[in-house]
């Protein structure tokens, strides 16, 4: 009997078997506060899987709830943004601080985000979702967030305080500023706007804690916010409410600034912010050894 085998052989004077514990062969991963950005990679494809399989109810609720978060984001962003004495700079850096409310409700509070949930190109790359799972939920979302977007700006509309001023005005501005905006800056911008998104999305993932997924959300959002970037979602409240309340513009401007805006949120999202995390992070490849002299 070898050394191993004699220590956990069982003690004759006693009635029960001693059964040794596994081993772990390495030690648990995520045991300090930030995942590595491998990790990080492995738990967007867990999150991708879950979404694939939502019930469509599920899917459609979460979808609403997330158009009203970021359409939250959107009516407390126009109030931070009405007659500050800061500066221009600083008054939309503080706008772009009070929208990242609105993907904090989504990451934190738990709802399913259209354009957060490009990062889900990461999964696809690696093969674990199939592209008919992925635009099922990318479609049924976006849809539901329009939906919850555009009921949350009929609703506050209908609350009146857009009536009185500063907000009346600074609705009206936001608004008109968008509708003006020709459709490849609309595009352009809406690729920047998604690639910060996701880029928040993604440091959120990284964090064990609310106060680190609050820190990875608010820099990244208030960054696309305060540079004039564009975001569908946030459109889709913004947008018709500053119309309902006296924006001059028509309903093909607005459906011609959604329409580049929403490409280029699928742009910047999917292709340049999945494609090169996958690249950089999650994509796996086999080293071979290398032949010595």
């Amino acid at each position: 009997m070898t050394i191993s085998e004699r220590r956990l052989a069982p003690d004759p004077g006693f009635d029960k078997t001693v059964v040794p514990l596994p081993i772990a062969a390495h030690p648990p991963a995520s045991s300090g506060e930030i995942c590595p950005p491998t990790e990080t990679a492995d738990r967007i494809c867990k999150w991708s899987r879950a979404k694939t399989v939502l019930p469509l109810q599920r899917l459609l609720s979460l979808g609403v709830l997330g158009g009203l978060y970021i359409g939250l984001g959107g009516a407390l962003a126009t109030l931070a943004m009405s007659e500050s004495s800061l500066g221009n700079g600083p008054t939309r850096w503080l706008g772009g601080l009070a929208f990242s409310l609105g993907l904090i409700l989504v990451v934190i509070g738990g709802a399913e985000l259209s354009t957060g949930n490009c990062l889900m190109a990461i999964s696809h790359l690696r093969g674990t979702t199939t592209g008919r799972e992925i635009w099922r939920n990318w479609s049924w979302s976006y849809a539901a967030n329009a939906a919850g977007a555009l009921a949350l700006a009929w609703l506050v509309v209908l609350s009146g305080i857009y009536d009185a001023e500063p907000l009346h005005r600074t609705a009206i501005r936001i608004a008109e500023t968008k509708l003006a905006l020709p459709a490849p800056q609309a595009f352009a911008r809406g690729i920047l706007a998604n690639m910060l998104v996701c880029f928040a999305v993604w440091l959120a993932m990284t964090s064990q804690s609310a106060t680190g997924k609050l820190v990875g959300i608010m820099f990244p959002v208030s960054a696309f916010v305060a540079l004039g970037f564009e975001h569908s979602i946030a459109n889709l409240y913004l947008i018709p409410v500053g119309m309902m309340v006296g924006a001059t513009g028509t309903s093909l401007d607005f459906a011609r600034n959604i329409i580049a805006v929403t490409a280029g949120n699928a742009v910047g999202g999917a292709i340049v912010a999945g494609g090169l995390l996958w690249l950089g992070h999650g994509h796996v490849t086999e080293l071979k050894p290398t032949r010595s002299n």
